[in-house]
């Protein structure tokens, strides 16, 4: 694939930070360029946007247009639970407008929107204005945010004039459900609804089923997937892999057992922590990873779950090479440490 044909198959890869999901796209592609990318993003071919779960993705240019309709009730939900209480007997309405026509004169980040829209609106709350205009209004972070090598603010745009084109109205959500099963299938009703942020799954799924196969998982849940995708036997290798934070993989099921583990579990993370970096070894995960880069030196460390083979060193050290050579091309010396079991 290229890399815009694997954004539209992921229907949007998972891109909250600005840069980490480049190795993302580096684990997935053979040959895999960024500047293809950066070039993607500067062209407006694919924008950074927020669309499943109201959690920013990147993704193409189209499916932006015709994704962001189906998802905005996601976006206004998040915005009634968490900021909607600042705002009582404001006309939601008129705050995106006013919102959508200062971001359209040129960008913005959220706190200089804020402070644009208490002008019009003074006594309110500043943040809360501006999130209004976040789940109202289609708006992507604009270059050179998110340009591989380079850094910009989080500025934002509107959708529609950044790209030049209107919202696609007339795309379904039978449509969206079946390329998720094409990324992720095969997959239960709670595991789309998780993905989307969307609810009430099970009519589309129902409608959708004369062109499913249907499956049980171990516990007798339903599971939907399309005819014709490939589906491996059990005991088919899965390659070493480095998944970067938010990684697609990680966050696109309720039931995240065909990847997680207990010992994962174990960790006893902080929710409210930064996202690890994870190993999966044989298709589950197996570790964390870290990188330590400077101008000259690149250091790759990897703290295992538990004692590796000497087999599954090898594949992580061909594998890390690989990613820190892709990470850190100019660094002098590239060095990859395993570190004591967690």
């Amino acid at each position: 694939m290229t890399p815009l044909d694997a954004i539209e198959h992921l229907v949007g890869l998972q891109a909250q930070t600005p840069h980490t999901w480049y190795a993302g796209l580096w684990a997935r592609l053979a040959g895999f360029d960024p500047e293809v990318v950066a070039r993607l993003l500067l062209d407006r071919h694919v924008v950074r946007i927020a669309l499943m779960r109201s959690t920013v993705h990147l993704a193409s240019a189209a499916d932006a247009l015709a994704l962001r309709p189906l998802l905005t009730s996601v976006g206004e939900r998040s915005f009634r639970s968490n900021f909607g209480k600042n705002l009582a007997g404001l006309d939601l309405e008129e705050v995106a407008a006013a919102g959508r026509a200062a971001l359209d004169e040129h960008p913005l980040i959220f706190s200089e929107l804020g402070r644009e829209l208490g002008k019009l609106w003074p006594g309110r709350d500043e943040a809360s204005l501006a999130q209004v205009v976040r789940a109202y209004v289609p708006l992507v972070q604009v270059p050179p945010r998110g340009v591989w090598g380079a850094r910009g603010r989080s500025a934002h745009a509107p959708l529609e004039s950044w790209v030049g084109k209107d919202l696609a109205r007339d795309y379904s959500v039978d449509e969206m459900v079946g390329r998720y099963l094409g990324a992720f299938g095969p997959a239960s009703v709670r595991d789309v609804q998780v993905w989307s942020g969307l609810t009430r799954l099970r009519e589309v799924l129902d409608r959708l089923r004369p062109r499913l196969v249907t499956f049980r998982d171990e516990l007798g849940v339903e599971l939907f997937d399309l005819p014709d995708a490939p589906r491996p036997e059990p005991d088919t290798p899965a390659p070493a892999r480095f998944l970067y934070d938010f990684d697609n993989l990680l966050l696109s099921h309720a039931d995240r057992n065909r990847v997680i583990t207990d010992a994962y579990r174990a960790q006893d993370l902080d929710p409210e922590g930064p996202a690890p970096r994870l190993i999966l070894l044989d298709g589950f995960t197996a570790g964390f990873w870290s990188t330590q880069i400077t101008r000259d030196a690149a250091i790759l460390r990897v703290r295992p779950f538990g004692a590796l083979s000497t087999q599954d060193r090898d594949v992580l050290t061909a594998e890390g090479a690989g990613l820190l050579a892709f990470l850190a091309p100019a660094a002098v010396t590239h060095d990859i440490r395993f570190e004591t079991p967690a």
